[in-house]
């Protein structure tokens, strides 16, 4: 099993980056909302549209194409989105306000810093594979 290094360190920066710009966004505009019709349409679902439309091409598809790496980060700006939102709808009462309450900022710290360690994670044991291979088969 071979790991695209590149596109783990894509899916990690959109993860971050996505959380960051998000919450300072919101924090300058608190009430900004994307409303279709009577419709409210929370980031969480955009993340997951994200999330399945990116993510199907990257489980899907091989290779170092420049549209796989473009899927690896809509994938982690997704997941950002949708990890942040989920956060906040289970430990708020869902309104505007809460989301600038503590526990929906650190509770989103803590999803999106344990979805980019579970990343690194796995990138990290990847490598540790690959290495203890290529150090058995110069033996060998």
């Amino acid at each position: 099993m071979s790991l695209n290094y590149r596109r783990v360190m894509w899916v990690v920066v959109a993860l971050l980056l996505t959380f960051i710009v998000l919450r300072v966004y919101l924090y300058f505009s608190p009430g900004s909302n994307l409303d279709i019709g009577t419709y409210n349409i929370h980031h969480l679902f955009i993340g997951l549209l994200l999330i399945t439309f990116a993510g199907l091409p990257l489980v899907l598809f091989h290779g170092n194409s420049r549209k796989l790496d473009v899927a690896a980060i809509a994938f982690g700006a997704g997941l950002s989105m949708a990890l942040d939102e989920w956060v906040y709808l289970i430990a708020t009462d869902g309104s505007d306000a809460s989301y600038l309450l503590p526990i929906s900022l650190w509770g989103g710290v803590i999803m999106i810093g344990l979805a980019a360690s579970y990343a690194l994670g796995l990138a990290f044991f990847a490598y540790r594979c690959e290495r203890a291979n290529s150090a058995f088969n110069s033996d060998t």
